[in-house]
């Protein structure tokens, strides 16, 4: 137990309270928040997945998924067992971590809150002070205002002179005996800092912690597809999942997975300055909105993929072998991308992302005009190329692939010359990569277009009306494009 009396610093300021600290109960009784704070997200990780696989092996909304069963099983170039093992190694790096970073910080306490509280009534009470001056350089008699305010409304009365209440002051009798006036703070600016203390600044540390996860991410993330060696030595393993699922999100190079994902989280608590709390749920938001972004639905009710452009089919698109130099921003917005020209900018070139899109009309009833990946293909024509101006100069393996095994064919323009880079990077990843990746792509987009031929409706390159319902789709990719359910199930190689 500590116990401090404070006493007031500031004259003619209210006095602030005293307070007596304890240790801030635990949130699940018997677990200490520092270890719940690595336990946590751990248990997020596996308990969405599951979910999401459970709904795979239900195959529950077929109509909203972004890929096949048997896309998941011939175009993966790594075992399911494979894949729950490094996740594994990385969630035991991330324990390892965790528990360290808990080690640095202190316990957190309660009873100083409503001092706290006062701390920024003060602060208000200050910030009224330069009232009085800013009304007279507006030419206002100050004194005469709040003279005619004070019989109808004190309180306003009392802030046009900055802050002087004396209706709220008390008569004391000081340590010497005599009489002093004790300010007090009125109600507005006891609500108002409360709200500052209780809901502004924490959601300003969220937001801080959120702008440097996803800038510590975009730019390595980035770095790790622009540099050949990197993207060969440590980064080329997570994109053995061309098909994403659920639980592979934390497939990754054990050494990635702690700069990328682990470090970047820390750093991002550490700045942000929380608390034990606030860390556990920010660890285990991010992990949710990473699990989220590869579970392969494009789920119109799902409310993390409704509240920002980065969600499951913004990713799908960096997973694929046109789209796998953009789209690098995760796991919270795109702003990165966006503002230096790394989205994607072909539209839902995929008949994949056309048959999620259709679903999701016919769910909600209209059309939003908001595209599966989040893109515009009009943009492909408009925006700048850069960074990508000279990637199909340098795709010079892409050449000797024929362009029926480029499939699909992205716009002219931008989303041209990302494609080529892309496909020339899975040319350049000889031990998981190579043109057997982009024949079987096309193998599989030939497939899907096909069925949306015999639906008897014709896309469009980003958007749909409500009219292209295309009924009966659902029952012929439910039976032709699902026929391979069961290998979703296994943890068989698919080597």
């Amino acid at each position: 137990m500590a116990k401090e009396i404070l006493s007031n610093s500031y004259s003619n300021l209210p006095p602030l309270p005293h307070y007596q600290t304890s240790l801030l109960p635990s949130l699940i009784p018997g677990i200490p928040d520092k270890l719940l704070s690595v336990i946590l997200p751990i248990a997020a990780y596996w308990a969405l997945s599951m979910l999401f696989h459970w709904i795979d092996t239900k195959d529950y909304f077929p109509q909203y998924r972004l890929h096949t069963p048997a896309e998941v099983s011939s175009r993966n170039k790594v075992s399911r067992w494979e894949v729950v093992r490094d996740v594994i190694i990385q969630q035991v790096i991330q324990t390892a971590v965790g528990w360290g970073l808990g080690l640095t910080e202190p316990d957190d306490l309660v009873g100083k809150e409503e001092y706290d509280v006062a701390i920024w009534a003060r602060r208000i009470r200050l910030a009224q002070r330069a009232i009085p001056g800013l009304l007279a350089l507006a030419g206002l008699d100050v004194a005469g205002l709040a003279k005619n305010l004070n019989p109808s409304h004190p309180v306003l009365a009392g802030v046009v002179l900055g802050g002087r209440y004396s209706n709220l002051e008390t008569p004391l009798a000081n340590h010497n005996g005599l009489i002093e006036s004790i300010p007090g703070f009125t109600a507005w600016e006891q609500t108002l800092a409360g709200a500052l203390y209780w809901y502004l600044i924490p959601a300003i540390q969220y937001g801080i912690a959120i702008v440097v996860v996803d800038t510590w991410q975009y730019f390595l993330h980035r770095a790790m597809h622009m540099n050949k060696w990197m993207y060969t030595t440590f980064h080329s393993r997570h994109h053995r999942l061309y098909v994403p699922y659920a639980y592979g999100a934390l497939y990754n190079h054990p050494f990635e997975g702690f700069l990328l994902d682990t470090l970047g989280a820390s750093i991002a608590y550490k700045l942000a300055g929380m608390s034990t709390r606030q860390g556990m749920w920010f660890f285990t938001a991010s992990t949710f909105k990473t699990v989220d972004d590869h579970c392969g639905y494009a789920l119109p009710w799902d409310p993390l993929q409704r509240l920002t452009s980065n969600n499951a089919g913004y990713h799908d698109v960096h997973h694929q072998s046109w789209g796998i130099k953009t789209n690098f921003s995760q796991p919270f917005f795109t702003f990165w991308d966006r503002l230096l020209g790394t989205v994607w900018t072909g539209g839902d070139v995929s008949a994949r992302y056309e048959k999620a899109k259709i679903a999701a009309i016919k769910k909600t009833g209209h059309d939003n005009k908001i595209t599966i990946t989040h893109s515009n293909v009009a943009d492909s024509a408009t925006q700048d190329p850069r960074p990508y101006q000279d990637d199909r100069k340098n795709a010079t393996g892409l050449s000797a692939i024929p362009v029926k095994d480029q499939q699909p064919l992205p716009p002219k323009g931008k989303a041209e010359l990302q494609a080529a880079g892309s496909r020339q990077q899975v040319l350049d990843d000889k031990k998981d990569g190579g043109p057997q990746v982009l024949i079987q792509e096309a193998v599989e987009e030939k497939e899907a277009r096909s069925l949306l031929r015999r639906g008897g409706r014709r896309r469009t390159a980003s958007s749909f009306s409500q009219t292209d319902s295309f009924k009966g789709l659902k029952e012929r990719v439910t039976g032709s494009m699902h026929g391979r359910a069961g290998t979703l199930i296994g943890m068989e190689s698919n080597r």
